[in-house]
């Protein structure tokens, strides 16, 4: 709209463009002030991110301006939300210092075995009796909803490198959210391929190209990158040729580096990223280096989270969050609240994730989000279900990631607060004394000798 008062190339206002950096900016203003408080309320920054994009969607209802639609415009969601898992995944595994050992890793192996294909399975059984869905359409929605997202749950995992504990519902957490976006990978194909193809023939190939090379493959692509990395970024520190203040930017180039040679190669990037930072931290143990690198994937990461939620949020309508119905409500809740726990419930028995409060911690916050999306976006870029069923799945998913976002972004806070802090604190307080008892004992040996 031109103003009153000057020429008909003169200044304008209500410019849309404007108006979106103005949006923008106070997006990015909210974002500051929540993360500010990351560690109080874990959720809380995607759940103002998520408020902000719904109002926003309410702006662009209103003014009737065309947007972003989750099915014609498949192919952007589907390369911003791969962009920020892949550097959620990276930063996942530099947080990691476990050693790659069967018992350190026990728990991770029970959820990714066990939890993630039962979620698969119960989620397709409900998509198939409460939504009609084909048993390939079902089989899909299985796998899309199954992986816990890496983003969204990286303010519950473990701390930065060089974090003194790895508590174990934290570590089982971030572990699983690094390996089991890759993972559903091989079920998202499998559910394509059983609505596309006829026959059997394909299965063969499937185990062998998309099960077995690509994981594989993806996971020693990963490795050797991320290992050659941290070498270089060591041998050139080493002879100041790289400057300190640039060392976050080597978390960028890395991941990105070991994403592109492992989807060149027809692998699953997903896993390359998560064991191309767990390679990196392997080698280069000092914390200062470390620190900088997960400083600059965060930082990228926390970028890519505001700008997916704002867009996630932005395509919500009223008519379709009515898509789904009752019964696809139902299914999002159910999701949450009975299969994710009752697949963990399962798969944690006898692990070592031993107390209760723990197990509901890791069984409760298994968050739905960004990977979701991403796994959404591509089964409707492949075109394999016909219209009706592809507008019940992609709306059904959208409905768990709201919900799950909005559930979990409430509970986390108090969660951790209540629950998990004080038995950290308890645990952390029993292990210095156990250590301090040590020490004290031969002095006190050594004493008695001397008296005697």
């Amino acid at each position: 709209m031109t103003a009153p008062f000057a020429a008909d190339t003169g200044f304008t206002f209500a410019d849309p463009f404007a108006i979106g950096l103005l949006f923008v900016g106070v997006a990015v203003f909210a974002a500051v002030g929540a993360l500010s408080h990351q560690h109080e309320r874990a959720f809380s920054a995607s759940l103002i991110y998520l408020v902000l994009g719904a109002a926003a969607a309410a702006v662009i209802a209103a003014s009737g301006v065309g947007w972003v639609d989750p099915v014609q415009d498949a192919e952007l969601i589907d390369h911003l939300t791969e962009i920020a898992v892949v550097i959620a995944l990276f930063s996942a595994g530099l947080k990691l210092d476990r050693p790659l050992t069967r018992s350190a890793w026990g728990s991770t192996a029970r959820l990714l075995l066990v939890a993630m294909p039962v979620t698969i399975g119960l989620v397709a059984l409900l998509g198939s009796q409460l939504l009609g869905l084909s048993a390939a359409a079902a089989l899909l929605l299985g796998a899309i909803l199954a992986p816990t997202d890496p983003v969204l749950a990286g303010d519950i995992g473990v701390g930065p490198p060089g974090h003194e504990d790895e508590h174990e519902p934290n570590f089982a957490l971030t572990s699983e959210a690094g390996l089991n976006d890759g993972l559903a990978f091989p079920f998202v194909l499998l559910a394509i391929f059983l609505a596309a193809e006829t026959g059997a023939g394909w299965v063969g190939e499937w185990l062998l190209a998309d099960v077995l090379y690509a994981v594989a493959g993806g996971v020693a692509i990963g490795a050797a990158v991320g290992l050659a990395a941290a070498w270089s970024v060591k041998r050139l520190r080493d002879r100041d040729l790289l400057a300190p203040a640039f060392d976050g930017y080597h978390a960028l180039a890395t991941v990105l580096v070991i994403y592109g040679l492992a989807e060149v190669a027809g692998t699953y990037g997903f896993l390359a990223a998560f064991a191309g930072g767990i390679a990196f931290r392997r080698y280069e143990h000092d914390h200062e280096v470390n620190a900088r690198v997960h400083e600059g994937a965060e930082l990228t990461e926390k970028l890519l989270e505001l700008s997916v939620i704002l867009l996630f949020g932005s395509l919500l309508t009223l008519t379709g969050l009515g898509l789904p119905g009752w019964e696809g409500w139902l299914l999002a809740a159910l999701v949450i609240v009975a299969v994710r726990p009752l697949a963990c419930v399962v798969a944690l028995a006898g692990s070592r994730v031993e107390h209760p409060s723990e197990k509901t911690f890791v069984a409760w916050f298994g968050v739905r989000g960004v990977g979701s999306l991403f796994y959404l976006a591509a089964a409707v870029q492949a075109g394999v279900l016909d219209r009706d069923e592809r507008d019940l799945l992609v709306w059904t998913t959208i409905a768990c990631v709201l919900l799950s976002i909005v559930v979990h972004g409430i509970s986390a806070g108090p969660f951790m607060r209540r629950v998990i802090t004080p038995r950290q604190q308890a645990a952390d307080r029993r292990e210095h004394e156990d250590v301090d008892s040590v020490i004290r004992r031969p002095a006190a040996r050594s004493g008695s000798s001397r008296a005697r």
